[in-house]
């Protein structure tokens, strides 16, 4: 979900060491649990229930919920680090979305040509391409609006759903940029191109199976359509050539970590890094000498970005005592986890989790059954040795699942709110989960696992 500061794959691993030999005094209260349940509940009733209320106080349902976490942790946990932690963690995830997404809105791409099923399943798997490339946000930003306005009238709520299945998920499970819990392990220690040597021949089949579906999907809707004469030229036109040089000013921030390049200046204790100084200036840059009919014809206002800001600062502060607690689980008892126990239970909260810290959690409770550490790089190399099954398990589950719910995946409730800035009428939480993601891409994964994990 999130683009973390690289010290949490250090955090992560002695905090657990040290919470697992602790008594549970250390640790929070399950109660505590139950903002963030809360907020997960409001999320998927909110909207078909009580629709105008939560349009109208959702912004201050999360914050207060956030609060009480937060008050929690101050007054009774004295844990400051946690939460100075997780403020770090949404500084850099909102700068990232908020960068390209305000980059992305100054770039205008028309495509003259036919909404046809095969049209749309071209489009999608050049988005789950290049999604590794400039990452599955930056993907989905540049790419959901175009997507939009080639399918004109005819487009529907599955046409973004499944969007969000490929372009916002699993397309960017191939490379550390593509997804941000691959870009933690990469900061652990995973080499760079181990990820795509070793998940390429299950991104293909899962990808292929998932165009499959959708292809069959728009062709039946496609059918039922009376077409019109209109005619089309084929082809594709393209402009804010400027705003191309902002994305990938974004992507090389990316990398601009103490970690990774010495020269890069630590901002520690503030809450955010030269990275996010960066992202946030670039986002002033690129709305400041945007081209006002570029940002008119993508009907681009900041609505969508607002709404995930407000949104996701009551999950990343609610859920800091899930994690806590599911990272001592997950040590305690990495012995009864096998390759495809971790497929599941890294998959399965990654639907609802952050899907960054549960990969580095997982992570670090798989080197735990060869005695070896997460905050040793040594370690982790060793481990992409002999444990590359465990690793290939986690890195799929972490990146596949969080297509399963909107808040799986920052780029998820985005594409969401663009689309409904569109006038699409998208589905409520609970129908995303029931109608689309479970019947679709639960038992795709069940035969990844089948073939791969079992």
């Amino acid at each position: 979900m999130l683009l973390a500061d690289s010290s949490f794959a250090n955090s992560v691993e002695s905090n657990t060491q040290n919470q697992t030999g602790a008594s549970n005094q250390n640790l929070p209260n399950e109660f505590m649990v139950l903002p963030f349940l809360i907020l997960l509940f409001m999320i998927a009733t909110g909207p078909l229930f009580y629709k105008h209320f939560w349009e109208k106080s959702f912004p201050k349902i999360s914050v207060l919920l956030g609060s009480v976490t937060a008050l929690y942790y101050i007054v009774v946990m004295k844990d400051l680090y946690s939460l100075h932690h997780t403020i770090t963690e949404y500084i850099s995830f909102i700068a990232l979305l908020s960068s390209l997404y305000v980059a992305s809105g100054g770039i205008l791409i028309k495509i003259d040509k036919e909404s046809t099923p095969i049209a749309n399943v071209l489009f999608l798997l050049f988005g789950a391409i290049i999604s590794n490339v400039i990452g599955t946000t930056g993907a989905s930003m540049l790419l959901i609006r175009p997507f939009i306005k080639m399918n004109g009238e005819r487009i529907r709520p599955y046409h973004i759903i499944f969007f969000i299945f490929i372009v916002g998920n699993i397309g960017g499970a191939l490379t550390p940029i593509g997804d941000p819990p691959l870009f933690l392990g990469y900061l652990s220690g995973v080499p760079f191109f181990w990820v795509i040597a070793n998940v390429w021949y299950i991104w293909v089949p899962t990808l292929i199976m998932v165009l499959i579906l959708f292809f069959i999907i728009d062709s039946f809707k496609n059918s039922k359509i009376v077409k019109n004469n209109q005619t089309y030229t084929g082809k594709i036109e393209f402009k804010g050539i400027r705003n191309v040089g902002y994305l990938g000013a974004i992507v090389i921030a990316v990398f601009m970590d103490p970690n990774i390049f010495s020269f890069v200046p630590s901002m520690y204790p503030l809450p955010f890094g030269f990275r996010e100084l960066i992202m946030f200036a670039v986002a002033f840059l690129s709305y400041k000498n945007a081209n006002e009919k570029i940002l008119k014809a993508n009907e681009f206002n900041f609505t969508p970005i607002r709404e995930v800001a407000y949104l996701f600062v009551g999950i990343f502060l609610t859920m800091i005592p899930a994690l806590q607690l599911i990272a001592v689980f997950a040590k305690q008892n990495n012995e009864y986890f096998n390759v495809g126990l971790f497929f599941w239970a890294s998959g399965s909260l990654s639907s609802f989790l952050d899907n960054a810290p549960t990969y580095l959690n997982f992570l670090s409770a798989s080197m735990g059954k060869y005695d070896l550490h997460l905050n040793n790089k040594a370690d982790v190399q060793d481990f992409v040795l002999i444990g590359s099954d465990y690793l290939r398990a986690i890195s799929v589950g972490a990146v596949f699942f969080g297509a399963m719910t909107y808040i799986g995946n920052g780029p998820n409730f985005m594409i969401k709110s663009i689309a409904e800035s569109s006038g699409i009428e998208m589905p409520s939480f609970m129908i995303y989960l029931f109608k689309y993601s479970i019947p679709v891409l639960l038992p795709i994964f069940t035969i990844i696992w089948i073939l791969f994990f079992y």
